[in-house]
């Protein structure tokens, strides 16, 4: 898979559902083209979730492969739902990859951070120096607040009536590196303490104490969906590109580390104390 792509949810789940309906008629890829009348990269494409099937197309693969009248359906209108617009389309010039589209479904996020807070924690004021940092240079102001916009609207996801568990580990260089003016980050260290008040939120802090740990390879977050409707993604992102890994093996692995990071770091209660004293230290700079 190319790094800069990958299906949103429901486009995965219509290609696994279509590729499995095809594996158990029996019939190859080439057999399932040439009986559609596609070309076999077609029928590739459709089943990694690389070209959006059409409804025609799924009506067209259901009846070859002998599908029942309610999975016809169900899957009909799932290819319907998978060429839906989702909130984050307004902001196409600042998300361009599939990740808000992952995470806008996901039942858990496990996140683990290593040089900033995490996204669905930020203010707005923090999340404008860090964009503005990563601009050098640039006088285009409207763009800057555009992006902040845009994060604070996917902050949003942790509120809803269906948010996800978010489960955050940070490196305490995070809490400690001074983004912005110290009542900046006063408000930002606030900002975390009110949210783990979240049923939904919980958050540990990895002390500088550890020293060498799981972590140091970088930072991730691991998504998770409904049970035994979509297997879960991990997430990479970086300078050269973002990496999305789907093999089942390698998103145990990213789990395992996660777990490993999360024994070393303190408990959700004694995080808050720390980012607590982090805060107190800030007033009196």
């Amino acid at each position: 898979m190319s790094p800069t792509y990958s299906p949103t949810v429901r486009l995965r789940r219509l290609a696994r559902e279509l590729r499995k309906m095809r594996e158990e008629s029996g019939l190859g890829p080439e057999d399932a083209a040439a009986r559609l009348g596609w070309s076999r990269s077609k029928v590739s494409r459709i089943e990694t979730g690389r070209t959006r099937a059409s409804a025609t197309d799924v009506a067209a693969v259901c009846d070859l492969y002998g599908a029942d009248s309610p999975t016809r359906a169900g899957l009909i209108q799932l290819a319907k739902e998978v060429r839906q617009r989702g909130w984050w389309t307004a902001y196409a010039d600042v998300f361009t990859g599939s990740y808000i589209g992952l995470e806008d479904e996901a039942t858990s996020i496990h996140q683990w951070e290593v040089q900033l807070i995490p996204g669905l924690l930020q203010t707005e004021d923090y999340a404008r120096v860090v964009i503005g940092a990563g601009r050098p240079g640039s006088y285009d102001g409207e763009d800057i607040h555009r992006r902040v916009m845009a994060r604070m609207a996917r902050r949003t996801l942790l509120s809803r009536p269906d948010a996800p568990e978010l489960h955050a580990v940070m490196d305490e260089g995070v809490i400690r590196r001074p983004i912005g003016s110290p009542a900046l980050m006063r408000d930002q260290l606030e900002a975390i303490l009110i949210a783990a008040r979240r049923s939904n939120v919980t958050i540990r802090v990895l002390p500088y104490s550890v020293g060498a740990h799981a972590g140091l390879e970088g930072a991730f977050t691991v998504l998770s969906f409904a049970e035994e409707v979509d297997p879960a993604v991990a997430y990479v992102e970086g300078t050269a590109g973002d990496v999305y890994i789907e093999s089942s093996d390698q998103v145990d692995r990213y789990k395992m580390t996660f777990a490993r990071i999360c024994d070393a770091a303190l408990s959700p209660e004694a995080s808050m104390g720390l980012i607590t004293e982090a805060k107190e230290q800030l007033s009196h700079d």
